[in-house]
């Protein structure tokens, strides 16, 4: 899907809302706005969810509230979300592996992000690095390649089946040819530990997760999976410069609402959130962290969303993962 400036997109969503009639448009509730996640402190989803509701807080004299549920990969806070009033007041922010790949990853689901939920805005999107140990005797990912398929086999690290690195690992292994399996951890953290001591060949790690690792020399990045250089790591090419475009993945996070909420008042929301992601302070936060902010409107939103999970559907069955029950 071609991608128009953040610039233009924002200016665009913001003049729609605007234009809304008067008799269109929504009060927001005079309650504070829950954001509900599925993952817990800390995570990629939770500093995505905190410096958000920072930016909100002005906007929303009522106050915002961020609401850690995590637990069955996110689909304990996406069902309460899902069956949650469509006032304006619970919205759930809500990542790839909820509301694009759970449908295909999941025998049974226990709610439907197409049918249960309405888009009100993507908020930003991290890339993902290629990394590997630093003693591998490799400095280019074409010299990865090379290495690895002359070897007997070799391993891939993911931190959980089912997630965007372990998809990314099998898109690599089946695009290149490579024998060998992915290794799925518990945590990030035993992940990353695992490619530190040389225990797995390999990883698709965030790219805020393992540029402290990098600039230690503790790993070595090979290629960034965004559509450009990320600024965190300047000198590692993009798999599309390295002429891999199957590669190109990230992790987006975006807020939806129950799907029964009032179209004029999901309109407001967007404004408003729209309005905080143009503010050059938050936006400098997020990008500090490691995040592109995406600030899309509902409609490029649920575009975006269908076209993700007609894809990651696409890859999970290439790859014969089974459906967790």
């Amino acid at each position: 899907m071609p991608r128009i400036t953040r610039r233009a997109a924002l200016a665009g969503c913001l003049a729609a809302a605007s234009l809304l009639p008067a008799g269109a448009r929504a009060a927001l509730p005079d309650r504070p706005l829950r954001l509900v996640l599925g993952f817990p402190p800390g995570s990629g989803p939770d500093v995505v969810a905190r410096l958000l509701a920072d930016g909100l807080r002005e906007a929303l004299p009522a106050g915002v509230v961020v609401d850690n549920k995590p637990g069955a990969a996110g689909a304990i806070a996406a069902q309460e979300v899902a069956r949650s009033a469509p006032d304006g007041t619970t919205l759930l922010l809500g990542e790839v592996g909820q509301l694009a790949m759970a449908p295909s990853t999941y025998a049974r689901l226990s709610y439907d992000p197409a049918r249960d939920f309405a888009p009100v805005a993507e908020v930003a999107a991290i890339d993902f690095a290629f990394v590997v140990p630093a003693a591998l005797p490799v400095s280019a990912f074409a010299d990865y390649l090379a290495w690895a398929k002359a070897q007997p086999g070799v391993f891939m690290g993911t931190f959980g089946a089912g997630t965007p690195g372990h998809f990314g690992a099998a898109i690599l292994m089946a695009g290149a040819g490579l024998k060998g399996e992915a290794v799925h951890f518990r945590s990030t953290g035993d992940a990353m530990t695992a490619v530190l001591n040389g225990a797995v060949q390999g990883m698709f790690g965030t790219v805020a997760l393992v540029a402290p690792q990098v600039r230690d020399g503790r790993l070595r990045a090979l290629a960034v999976t965004g559509p450009a250089r990320s600024a965190l790591m300047p000198d590692v090419p993009s798999v599309t410069e390295l002429g891999q475009p199957d590669l190109a993945f990230d992790a987006w996070f975006g807020l939806v609402a129950p799907a029964a909420t009032p179209a004029p008042l999901r309109g407001e929301l967007e404004a408003v959130v729209l309005r905080a992601l143009g503010n050059p302070a938050l936006r400098a936060r997020m990008q500090e962290a490691g995040f592109r902010v995406a600030a899309k409107g509902q409609a490029e939103f649920g575009a975006l969303m269908r076209e993700e999970t007609a894809r990651w559907a696409g890859v999970v069955k290439a790859t014969g993962f089974r459906a967790i029950e």
